[in-house]
């Protein structure tokens, strides 16, 4: 970790503006309200993220390194590259900036918060979520056959994160060619589980219209509801998901 970004955090004086919702999750979760100079406006939305009611308690940028300016950050986060534009206007300002790894398994879910934690001076500050990750993979029980299903079939990759997620809440997510479930599928083959995505439920489309087909509204399953919004970024705002579907299924 950068010197200048330890100072900074020592001082008191680090302030961070997030790029992206994936990133406004972490930084929500484990900074002071004191060390968030703002948040991007996805994150306050109702229906993109969790935490929208302490998202508003920050200013909202746009998305880009611009429109963060106006908030006066000492660093930037984003997670999956903010664009050679925005890291070269970054430099000329004396900003420093951090890239968190999109998590391709939850090891990597982990290790963001431990470095975020740690830029933030104390990596204590994700035990708490730690813990609890631990006693989740400490109590996993057995896994039923499972589809996660969203719009126009579209699910998920079988060894992915979201699948290890859904391994801890005890789902076992089928291998589907192209991460996709045919109506074929679900007439003829049904998992045990469809597990279902509330993201934008009510949103008129032609993968909303999909579902609505007669052969996946018969699939002969049981139908889980979880909420879609973690889902999105599946960071560590998974956690308190997982545990709610373990009630559930």
């Amino acid at each position: 970790m950068p010197v200048s970004v330890s100072l900074l955090a020592a001082s008191g004086a680090l302030r961070i503006a997030s790029l992206n919702l994936c990133a406004d999750e972490y930084l929500l979760l484990l900074a002071r309200p004191s060390e968030i100079a703002s948040v991007t406006r996805l994150s306050q939305d109702p229906s993109e993220s969790p935490l929208w009611k302490t998202a508003r308690r920050y200013p909202a940028n746009r998305g880009d390194l611009e429109g963060a300016i106006a908030a006066r950050p000492t660093l930037v986060v984003t997670m999956g590259g903010s664009g050679r534009s925005s890291e070269a206007i970054a430099r000329r300002m004396g900003l420093k900036t951090i890239d968190l790894a999109f998590p391709a398994s939850i090891e990597d879910v982990e290790q963001n918060m431990v470095r975020l934690a740690s830029i933030l001076g104390d990596t204590r500050r994700a035990a708490g979520w730690q813990k609890e990750l631990a006693r989740l993979k400490d109590s996993r029980n057995s896994t039923q056959d499972t589809i996660f299903l969203t719009d126009s079939g579209f699910s998920l990759s079988s060894d992915g994160t979201g699948a290890q997620w859904m391994a801890l809440a005890g789902f076992r997510q089928r291998p589907l060619l192209g991460a996709r479930a045919s109506l074929e599928t679900l007439a003829l083959h049904p998992p045990a589980i469809l597990l279902r995505s509330t993201y934008r439920r009510n949103q008129h489309s032609l993968g909303q219209a999909w579902l609505k087909h007669p052969l996946a509204r018969k699939a002969r399953a049981k139908t889980v509801w979880t909420d879609g919004r973690p889902w999105t970024c599946m960071g560590p705002l998974m956690l308190s998901e997982i545990e709610r579907l373990r009630n559930v299924k």
